[in-house]
């Protein structure tokens, strides 16, 4: 690592204690995108009310900022190892947090739109420095903790956002109404940003390397041809455009590694690293990942519709109902990479993947059993179960992602981490037409909205749990122990043992 300050050592003085700052800072920032993302979706009646938003441009607040997102990632990633990662990551909290305040001040639905667009742009220089810095912050030995930290702020993040949105909209703080969900961002991006620029290190690439333009434009149009008509297909009726597009992206994105290969070879500065893939524990990763993404974008999709349609609970009560969920996973993930990683390794992650699965299909039972007249308190156990599940998983695959990847290469791995998760995600939300709505009528009475939606939620956690089961098998391609592990106990007891691949 080449750093413009002094290297944080891994002592106990001053330097030590304040990558732990700077990791509180890269993690509230991650939090608070991971709340941002579903946040909206329980303020949407009210914008769509109160600022006279149509149907069309309500989709595009959600989905505007998810494309944003998920096209800048990779490019995000690579800027924070080429320019300087705490250099990106200050760039782009203080622009998610003006972006923020544009959707707390905006005049007009179009306004909304385009300052979402930017937000989600915002996000994509931000959140790959997340854990590209931990990556190139903190030795081998300590990242297990971290990535443990992570998994946890991943778990309440993921249940946060419509429990944070139910609470502002209902307060309706100072009369803001829907505003304040936006302008809760102010004070936590500007004190980001402020103690963000006196606590990050800086960290870039050991050698210079310069911006893939080319490479830029073709990721950036691959994935927009792929993850928009997965974002908007149900919502359209899956016109046939969206079918060319989508077959269209693979076309790009083969041309891209083809010119990603050439220009590796040319001046070894490529946008997509693609030696990473030759790294066992990366690609398999990866691929664990993106199929993860999958159940994931399925499960809290139908999961909201079943509670707060099918059973017509307001999105508070639905919202409360998650709070067991987001504990577990914040637990498991941290009693996942610290203890039980190093002495079970990859067992771990497949033990995550049945435990989830298990959750899934308890959950699929207690609804039938109980049907229509189901209690939030008798959802917690396949809850805890399945947050269990989640945080054994969630933790310990970044772990394994990174633990081989070089470090002048994180930012540009942490990019592609965090992309295909959007990817599954995507795919899995275009799923849902097929194993949610695919199986409700078209014209429903107000007495058989309940059964059906309770009909199609069972169908879909099926679709889930079988997910599951492919995950766990795909795990078996993961390295049996991460390397970094390994790497840890060696910089601690000084033996030279190889790493368990």
């Amino acid at each position: 690592m080449t750093s413009t300050e002094t290297p944080l050592s891994t002592g106990g003085d001053g330097t030590d204690r304040r990558r732990w700052f700077a990791l509180a800072i890269v993690m509230t920032a991650a939090f608070m995108d991971l709340v941002d993302v579903t946040i909206v979706n329980v303020a949407i009646p009210s914008i769509q009310r109160e600022a006279g938003a149509s149907f069309s441009q309500i989709q595009w607040i959600t989905a505007g900022y998810a494309l944003a997102f998920a096209a800048g990632l990779i490019t995000g990633g690579r800027l924070g190892d080429i320019h300087g990662r705490k250099r990106i990551f200050l760039i782009g909290i203080g622009g998610f947090t003006v972006a923020s305040a544009l959707c707390g001040l905006a005049v007009n639905p179009e306004m909304l739109v385009a300052s979402r667009i930017l937000q989600g742009g915002m996000a994509a220089l931000m959140v790959p420095q997340v854990l590209s810095i931990v990556h190139a912050t903190f030795p081998a030995h300590e990242r297990g903790k971290v990535f443990g930290m992570f998994g946890a702020v991943v778990g309440l993040g993921a249940v946060s956002g419509p429990v944070l949105g139910a609470l502002l909209t209902e307060w309706d703080l100072f009369g803001w109404g829907w505003r304040s969900i936006f302008l809760i961002n102010l004070p936590v991006g500007v004190a980001g940003l402020v103690l963000g620029s006196r606590f990050i290190s800086e960290s870039k690439a050991p050698r210079a390397l310069k911006l893939d333009l080319v490479g830029v434009a073709l990721v950036t149009l691959g994935l927009l041809m792929l993850i928009y008509p997965l974002t908007r297909g149900r919502e359209l009726g899956w016109p046939t455009w969206g079918y060319v597009s989508m077959a269209g992206s693979l076309v790009v994105l083969a041309v891209l590694v083809a010119y990603e290969k050439r220009k590796a070879a040319r001046d070894g500065s490529p946008l997509v690293e693609l030696s990473l893939f030759r790294v066992k524990s990366f690609a398999a990763g990866i691929a664990v990942q993106t199929v993860f993404g999958v159940a994931l974008g399925v499960f809290f999709l139908v999961w909201t519709l079943y509670m707060q349609i099918g059973l017509g609970w307001s999105p508070l009560k639905a919202g409360l109902t998650g709070v067991p969920f987001s504990i577990a996973v914040s637990a498991a993930a941290g009693m996942s990479v610290q203890m039980l990683v190093p002495r079970f390794g990859r067992k771990v992650l497949q033990a995550g993947a049945l435990v989830m699965a298990a959750g899934v299909l308890l959950y699929i039972w207690e609804s039938g059993h109980y049907g229509l007249d189901i209690a939030p308190w008798q959802m917690a156990l396949p809850l805890v179960v399945m947050g269990v599940g989640m945080g054994l998983i969630v933790a310990p695959l970044t772990d394994a992602i990174l633990s081989e990847v070089p470090r002048e290469h994180s930012g540009s791995a942490s990019g592609l981490i965090n992309t295909v998760q959007q990817m599954g995600n995507a795919l899995g939300l275009g799923l849902v037409s097929v194993v949610f709505f695919g199986t409700i009528g078209d014209h429903l009475r107000p007495d058989q909205v309940g059964p059906a939606f309770s009909d199609a939620f069972h169908n879909a956690l099926g679709w889930v749990a079988g997910v599951l089961g492919v995950i766990f098998l795909l795990m078996f391609a993961l390295p049996k122990r991460p390397a970094q592990h390994v790497e840890g106990e060696q910089a601690v007891t000084g033996q030279q043992e190889p790493a368990l691949v």
